[in-house]
C-alpha cells in the first residue's frame, strides 16, 4: 500500500493481538514491539511434556524510537538547505544522493532513515535540549548492559538492505574523516563482524577495492567522492575469530607432569593481543575504530544476576538447553572480541544492525526484550506494507476442533514431537522415511501440492531457476527422516538399490532408479557450515551421496580447477550459498531440508514455501524462521494502473510457524514472477552504438555578457484560490462569525516582490555558476526582466494578487521560470551557455548497457538500428515508436535511455534533479554519415508543471551548451504528444527538412 521509497502515508489498522482489523489508518504506524508474558502471567494449564511453548506476548510501545522518529523527520526537512551549518557539506551531498533517487538501484526510504538516524544522533543531536536528553538515556541504557561500549542499533526487517546502510555509513564517515581530519565526529577505521562466513563473503561488497562494491557499483557516492573512499580501512571478520586458539597441544599426561604441584593450569592457547593480532592486524595501529555488527542480537552482555534471580524463564526442555548454551557461547564470544579491541585501542562506537535485535533465551533477560540501544526502527509489518518483502501467509482455519483453537498447521510440532528422534541419528533407531507422523505427511502432502502449481507456473513463464522450498528442522535425525521421504535414500543393507522420493518434483532419484546428475533436494546443517569449522562426522555421513554428487559436479562445470583443494565444507558451503543463482553449482535446487535454522544471510530470493518442524518459543524466532523466506525476487515497480509506482505483492506460503500477526488469506493461483532477460550492448552492432556528453551543471561562459529573456507559455504562472485562499469565513456551532483575510499581505509594494523575486532569481544563478560568483551586472538586467514577467505572465484569478509572490513556494515556481527563460546575449553569439561536464566519466555510451528486467513491456531491437539487444519501454506507445524508428530509413541508430545512463541536470522548485530523455536517435539530415544528428526524443502523452520545466531546459541550456561546445557534434530536442502524429514529426529532421540543429521544438 505504500511506495518503497518514500515514508509510509498510510498502514493496517491493528488489533490488540496484532491482527489487521481490515480498516487503513492514515500516517505511519508508531514503533512497538512484543514482550513476552513472564510465566507467573501464563495459562496454568501447560502441557507436561512441552517441548514447545505457548506464545503469549504484549504489546508496548517503544517510546525513545518514536521520539527520535518525530525529531529526526523535522530536520529531514530542512537538512539540505544549503545555509544551514548544523552538518557539513559532505553530509548534505550524501544525503541528497541518497534521498532523491540518484543511485542504482535507489536506496528504499527505510535504509535512508537507518542512515540519517545515526547521523542526527552523530551531528545534530548535541546541538538541541531533545536530543541531549535521548543521548543521556542512550548512555545509560549502555551503561547498565554494555559497560565501556557506545551502541546504537537499526532495526531493519529481513530482506530491507542492512548491508546498503553499511555502505551509507561507511561512505559518511570515511570521506567527511578526509575531508575534515581533525574533527572527531568521525572515522575511517572500520571492523565489521558477521554471525558467520556466508554473510562475511557476502559483506566484501562493503570493500572500495572489491569490483562490486556498493559505493560505485549503487552510486552511494558522488564521483567527486570517489578517491575519498578508498581511504577507508576495513576488516571484515565473523565472530568465530575472538576464539582463542591453541597454539600448541599437550597430552594429558604432558600436561599433569608440567603442572606438577601448581594450582594453575598450563596455558596453551593464545593471550588476548595474540588473538587480536591474528583477527584484526589492520587495525590494531588504528584509533576511534567504529564496529558494524551484522545480525547483532548475537551480541550481548549476559547480565548480572542480582539476588540470585534473573528475570527470563529457565529452560525446561533438553532442546531449549542446547538453544541456550548456543546463544550463550556465541553471545560471550562476540563481546568479549568487541571489548577486548576498545580495551586495547579504543572504539569510538557500535552499530548494530538486526531485523530482530533482541536478547535471546539464556541472555538473563527476558527472551524478545528490545535493545534498549535501538533508536530506528522499520519493522517487518512496515516492510509488507511496503511491498519490500513477500508476504507470509499462513494458515488460519482448517475445520478441527483443537484445544487451542488454531490450525493444525500453524504449529505442526505441537502435534507431533512425540512421535519424532529427539536429537541425532543414534536415536533414530529402526524409524525409516514411512514412519513419519501422519499429520506431518499431511502438512507436507498439502503444501508441496500448492508449490507444485507455483512450480508449473514458473516454467510457463520460462524462469530460468526454479521456485524453492525450504524445511527447517529440530536435529539430524528429523531432517534425515523428511529428506529421505521427499528425495529418496539408497536402501539400508543393500548396495546400490534406491528408493525414489515420494514427491516428484523433489526427488533425487530418476525413473531409472538411479540417483540424478542435479539435485533436486539439497540436506544442509548451516550452522556448521557457517561457523567456519569442520562439520561432525553424523551429519558428513549423512550428506556422503550428496557431498560426492556435488564434486562430480564441479569436475564437470570447472574442469580446470582441481576440487581436491575444495573441503567437504567448502563444497557444500558454494552449493547452499548459490541456491537459486543461475548457472551455478546451486542453480536447481528446488527443497532445502535444513537442520536447525537456515543460515542468516542467507540470500536466496525465489522460496515460496516453508515448513517448520520444531519448536517456536516467541515471536522473534518465527520472524527469524520466516524470515528466511521474505526476499523478493522481482523489484520492478508497477508502471500503470491503481498501484502505478508500487511494488507488485509477492507470497511465501507458510507451514509449521506459528507466526501471530500476519493475518492468512484464501490461497489463489500462484502468479509466477515475471522472466528476467538480459538488456546488453552486443559487439557485432557496435556500428550503431551512441555516444553522449555527461553534463552535470551549465556554466556562463563570460562574465560581462547582457542578459536578455525569452518568455513563452512555460513562462507562466497562475495563483488561484486553490492556492490560498485570500478571504475565509470562520464560525463556530455557535456565537459570531469572522472573516480572515490577507490584507496584510496585500499592504506589501509591488516593488518589494520585484525585488525580492530578482534576488531569488539571482541565486539560482549563482547555484548554477561553475565558481558559484555573482554575475556583474546581473541585478541590472534581472530587474527590468522580473517586472515585465510580472506584468505578462503572472495571472492572479479570484481575488488573489502578486504579492502572494513573497511566500517562499510561489517566490521559487516564479524564479525558476525567469531563470530558465534568461540567457546571455552578445551581438556575434546570442547564447553563451557552457557545460560542465563530469570531470571522471566525461562521455558516456551504449557499449555500458548490462542488466537485467523482468518488465513486460519489451522491445526485441533490429540488429541493424539499435546497439542494444531489447528495448525496455514504459508505455505502449514506446514500443510503437521503436518501431517505427527502425522503419525510417533516415534513422540510422537508435536507443532506449534505460540503463543508459543518460541524464539531464534541471532544477525544479529550488532543487536540483536528473532527467532521462526517453530515446536518443542518430538522423540523416543531409550532413552525411560522418555529421548525424543527434536527436533526443521524449514521447509524452501528457505535459505537466515538472515536464515543462524539463524540457525548457533542454532547449535552454542543454541543447545550445552542448552544441556550443562542438565536441559531441550537432544535437536537437523533440517531444511527442501523439504517436498518430510521431512518423510526421520524426521526418521534420531528416534529410531535406530544413530544420536547424539548434532550434527548439
Amino acid at each position: 500500500m505504500n511506495s518503497p521509497y518514500d515514508p509510509p502515508k498510510k498502514h493496517w489498522q491493528l488489533n490488540d493481538e496484532g491482527q489487521p482489523t481490515g480498516a487503513v489508518n492514515l500516517g505511519r504506524r508508531g514503533s512497538f514491539h512484543l514482550v513476552p508474558i513472564p510465566a507467573a502471567q501464563r495459562r496454568k494449564q501447560i502441557d507436561a511434556d512441552q517441548a514447545f511453548l505457548n506464545i503469549e506476548e504484549e504489546t508496548k510501545e517503544n517510546p525513545i524510537i518514536n521520539r527520535i522518529r518525530v525529531l529526526v523527520d523535522k530536520w529531514r526537512l530542512k537538512s539540505l538547505e544549503e545555509d544551514r551549518t548544523d552538518i557539513t557539506d559532505v553530509t548534505r551531498k550524501l544525503l541528497a544522493q541518497w534521498r532523491e533517487g540518484k543511485t542504482t538501484p535507489r536506496p528504499f526510504f527505510c535504509q535512508v532513515e537507518a542512515a540519517e538516524t545515526l547521523i542526527w544522533l552523530n551531528e545534530i543531536a548535541n546541538k538541541t535540549d531533545e536530543g541531549k536528553q535521548i543521548l543521556e538515556e542512550l548512555r545509560l541504557a549502555n551503561e547498565e548492559a554494555n559497560p565501556s561500549l557506545l551502541r546504537y542499533a537499526s532495526k531493519m526487517a529481513t530482506g530491507s538492505g542492512k548491508t546498503t546502510v553499511m555502505a551509507m555509513m561507511i561512505a559518511y564517515h570515511t570521506i567527511n574523516k578526509v575531508r575534515y581530519p581533525a574533527s572527531t565526529r568521525f572515522s575511517r577505521n572500520f571492523l565489521i563482524i558477521a554471525p558467520g562466513i556466508t554473510i562475511k563473503d557476502r559483506l566484501r561488497v562493503l570493500l572500495p577495492s572489491d569490483p562490486e562494491n556498493y559505493y560505485v557499483g549503487r552510486g552511494l557516492i558522488p564521483t567527486e567522492f570517489s578517491q575519498d573512499i578508498k581511504q577507508a580501512r576495513i576488516v571484515i571478520t565473523n565472530y568465530h575469530v575472538f576464539r582463542k586458539r591453541e597454539i600448541y597441544h599437550l597430552p594429558k599426561g604432558t600436561r599433569d607432569i608440567l603442572k606438577g604441584h601448581s594450582d594453575k593450569d598450563i596455558e596453551t592457547k593464545e593471550t588476548e593481543g595474540q588473538m587480536l593480532e591474528r583477527a584484526c592486524k589492520e587495525l590494531l595501529r588504528s584509533k576511534d575504530v567504529i564496529v558494524i555488527n551484522d545480525e547483532a542480537h548475537h551480541c550481548y552482555r549476559h547480565k548480572v544476576d542480582t539476588g540470585g534471580k534473573t528475570e527470563e524463564e529457565k529452560p525446561s526442555t533438553p532442546e531449549e538447553k542446547e538453544e541456550v548454551k548456543k546463544n550463550t557461547e556465541a553471545a560471550r564470544l562476540w563481546i568479549n572480541g568487541i571489548e577486548a579491541l576498545g580495551n586495547k585501542i579504543g572504539l569510538k562506537c557500535v552499530y548494530d544492525l538486526s531485523a530482530t535485535p533482541f536478547f535471546l533465551r539464556g541472555s538473563g533477560y527476558p527472551e524478545g526484550r528490545l535493545f534498549p540501544w535501538v533508536v530506528s526502527d522499520f519493522a517487518l509489518m512496515d516492510a509488507i506494507e511496503c511491498g519490500i518483502v513477500k508476504l507470509p501467509r499462513v494458515p488460519i482455519d482448517d475445520g478441527a476442533m483443537t484445544s487451542d483453537k488454531m490450525p493444525v498447521y500453524r504449529n505442526i510440532y505441537r502435534h507431533v514431537s512425540k512421535d519424532l528422534p529427539k536429537k541425532g541419528r543414534s536415536k533414530q533407531g529402526n524409524m525409516n522415511p514411512d514412519d513419519l507422523p501422519s499429520t506431518l505427511l499431511g502438512a507436507i502432502a498439502s503444501l508441496y501440492s500448492h508449490y507444485e502449481k507455483t512450480y508449473k507456473a514458473w516454467e510457463k513463464q520460462g524462469i530460468d531457476v526454479p521456485p524453492v522450498f525450504i524445511i527447517v528442522c529440530n536435529n539430524t535425525s528429523t531432517s534425515k527422516l523428511v529428506h529421505d521421504y521427499i528425495a529418496g535414500y539408497e536402501l539400508p543393507n543393500v548396495d546400490g538399490i534406491w528408493k525414489r522420493g515420494k514427491l516428484p518434483l523433489f526427488s533425487n532419484i530418476g525413473d531409472d532408479g538411479q540417483p540424478l546428475s542435479h539435485l533436486h533436494t539439497l540436506l544442509i546443517d548451516s550452522e556448521q557450515l557457517d561457523s567456519g569449522e569442520a562439520m561432525n562426522d553424523e551429519f558428513k555421513r549423512a550428506a556422503a551421496k550428496e557431498i560426492d554428487l556435488f564434486k562430480r559436479e564441479y569436475r564437470q562445470r570447472f574442469p580446470d580447477r582441481d576440487v581436491s583443494k575444495l573441503t567437504d565444507e567448502d563444497l557444500l558451503r558454494e552449493v547452499m550459498n548459490t541456491v537459486g543463482k543461475k548457472d551455478r553449482l546451486g542453480e536447481q535446487v528446488r527443497c532445502v531440508v535444513s537442520v536447525s535454522m537456515l543460515t542468516e544471510g542467507w540470500d536466496t530470493n525465489n522460496v515460496t514455501h516453508i515448513l517448520g518442524i520444531r519448536a517456536f518459543g516467541t515471536q522473534l524466532l518465527c520472524e527469524q524462521v520466516v524470515g528466511r523466506g521474505l526476499r523478493r525476487f522481482s523489484y520492478e515497480l508497477e508502471t500503470e494502473g491503481e498501484h502505478k509506482g508500487l511494488f507488485r505483492p509477492e507470497y511465501a506460503d507458510v507451514f509449521g510457524v506459528p507466526f501471530a500477526f500476519a493475518k492468512g488469506t484464501k490461497v489463489p493461483s500462484p502468479q509466477p514472477p515475471n522472466k528476467p532477460h538480459r538488456v546488453r550492448a552486443m559487439d557485432d552492432r557496435a556500428r550503431s552504438a551512441i555516444s553522449f556528453p555527461r553534463v552535470r551543471g551549465y556554466s556562463i561562459k563570460t562574465p560581462d555578457e547582457r542578459l536578455i529573456a525569452r518568455f513563452d507559455e512555460n513562462s507562466r504562472l497562475t495563483i488561484s484560490p486553490e492556492d490560498a485562499p485570500p478571504r475565509t469565513e470562520q464560525r463556530g456551532i455557535v456565537g459570531e462569525g469572522i472573516m480572515m483575510t490577507l490584507d496584510d499581505l496585500k499592504q506589501h509594494r509591488i516593488n518589494e516582490v520585484v525585488f525580492y523575486l530578482t534576488a531569488e532569481t539571482a541565486r539560482l544563478f549563482t547555484r548554477q555558476n561553475e565558481n558559484h560568483e555573482t554575475p556583474p551586472l546581473l541585478y541590472r538586467d534581472l530587474i527590468p526582466i522580473t517586472r515585465r514577467w510580472m506584468n505578462d505572465y503572472l495571472t492572479c484569478l479570484g481575488g488573489t494578487f502578486a504579492q502572494y509572490l513573497l511566500w517562499k513556494p510561489f517566490a521559487v515556481k516564479a524564479a525558476e521560470r525567469i531563470h530558465r527563460a534568461c540567457a546571455p546575449h552578445k551581438e556575434d553569439k546570442p547564447e553563451s551557455y557552457i557545460p560542465i561536464i563530469d570531470q571522471f566519466t566525461p562521455e558516456g555510451t551504449s557499449h555500458s548497457v548490462d542488466f537485467m528486467t523482468s518488465r513486460k513491456r519489451r522491445h526485441d531491437t533490429n540488429a541493424n538500428k539499435c546497439h542494444v539487444n531489447i528495448a525496455v519501454c514504459d508505455s505502449d506507445w514506446e514500443i510503437d515508436f521503436c518501431l517505427i524508428l527502425e522503419s525510417d530509413v533516415h534513422v540510422k541508430s537508435y536507443v532506449r535511455n534505460d540503463g543508459l545512463g543518460f541524464e539531464v541536470p534541471y532544477t525544479y522548485q529550488k532543487k536540483d534533479h536528473l532527467y532521462e530523455p526517453d530515446f536518443i536517435a542518430h538522423i540523416d539530415d543531409g550532413h552525411g554519415d560522418e555529421d548525424l544528428l543527434n536527436l533526443v526524443i521524449e514521447i509524452k502523452g501528457k505535459k505537466d508543471d515538472r515536464a515543462r520545466v524539463k524540457a525548457d531546459t533542454m532547449n535552454r541550456r542543454w541543447i545550445p551548451s552542448v552544441n556550443g561546445d562542438g565536441r559531441w557534434g550537432r544535437w536537437q530536442f523533440v517531444e511527442i504528444m501523439n504517436m498518430q502524429d510521431a512518423r510526421e514529426i520524426l521526418a521534420g529532421f531528416s534529410w531535406g527538412s530544413g530544420r536547424q540543429a539548434n532550434q527548439p521544438n
